[in-house]
């Protein structure tokens, strides 16, 4: 069963000229939603993965039930103020604006190697930020793993020119 298929496109959505890809009809087809962690989870068994970071918010649909199928724990990456303990963060920037993703000062030690997932990666500014906050924090990045790609956009290319394995189940071209 091919994944891309059960991804639905919006096509201007949120603003005119977006074509947004919505992975809610990929996680209301248990079949489909299962075959995206066993896919993700059988590219990294077997290499050492400590924890799944999910980028809030679509990412902790991914990055949960990933870290469950490997065994390994869970970093929730949200947006500024979300977290009610101590965090450290990285600001990033937007296409207007910049923005901020902390994490809880004690969610990894140092030396743990972290996978980054997200349901997407367009720019990878946001996947950029969550590597950026895992390797200050002192862990290491195994890779960064996504749903979807949209190659016109530059993400995947920013995330290897860093040094970082990129994984995507499906790719869209156009945006």
């Amino acid at each position: 069963m091919p994944i891309k298929s059960l991804i639905r496109t919006i096509p201007h959505y949120p603003k005119q000229g977006v074509m947004f890809r919505d992975i809610t009809t990929l996680l209301k087809d248990p079949a489909g939603f299962k075959l995206t962690i066993d896919r993700l989870a059988a590219h990294y068994r077997g290499e050492r993965v400590d924890k799944v970071a999910g980028i809030e918010a679509r990412g902790f649909i991914i990055a949960a039930p990933l870290a469950f199928a490997l065994g390994v724990g869970f970093v929730p990456l949200r947006k500024r103020g979300r977290l009610p303990g101590p965090t450290a963060g990285h600001d990033y920037e937007l296409e207007y604006g910049t923005d901020r993703i902390e994490m809880h000062i004690d969610a990894i030690a140092a030396g743990e190697r972290i996978l980054v997932a997200d349901d997407l990666v367009a720019t990878g500014g946001t996947a950029e930020a969550a590597i950026r906050l895992i390797e200050g924090a002192g862990g290491s990045v195994a890779g960064c793993c996504f749903v979807i790609e949209l190659p016109d956009l530059g993400g995947r290319k920013r995330l290897e020119a860093l040094g970082h394995p990129v994984l995507a189940l499906c790719a869209f071209e156009g945006h």
